[in-house]
């Protein structure tokens, strides 16, 4: 099998595989190069894939949705985060998760000046609030 995992801005993964194991909202699965086609909605989880070398590769992965087409697997998912085991993989998650509330938290900042400055500039023009 052949596996693209990509985020909506870059491609994390481009390679040969030989099995993966996600999870979706019905729970884990586990594909094989001869499986059928499936489409899967994946849940907030670690999708984790074994080279051909038999080598274990792991990530942490936001939501997101799984196509096997033939011997294709396509994975798009909002955030991806590698590992080489689930400590690391843990540890890198919540430095992502900080960087990311940190964002959110000087967006919220940014927005609320923004709507205080609307309304100086609205009440000045002789608009009521």
């Amino acid at each position: 099998m052949h596996l693209i995992l990509m985020q909506p801005t870059e491609i994390l993964v481009d390679q040969p595989i030989a099995k993966l194991t996600a999870e979706g909202h019905n729970g884990e699965f586990c594909l094989l190069p001869n499986h059928v086609d499936i489409v899967a909605a994946l849940v907030p989880s670690i999708l984790a894939f074994e080279l051909e070398s038999g080598e274990e590769v792991l990530w942490a992965v936001d939501e997101g949705l799984l196509v096997k087409q033939g011997s294709t697997v396509r994975v798009a998912v909002r955030h991806g985060v590698p590992g080489d085991s689930l400590e690391t993989l843990q540890q890198a998650v919540r430095q992502r998760f900080q960087i990311l509330e940190e964002r959110e938290a000087q967006a919220r900042s940014r927005l609320s000046k923004l709507e205080s400055s609307f309304l100086r500039e609205f009440i000045d023009l002789g608009g009521t609030p």
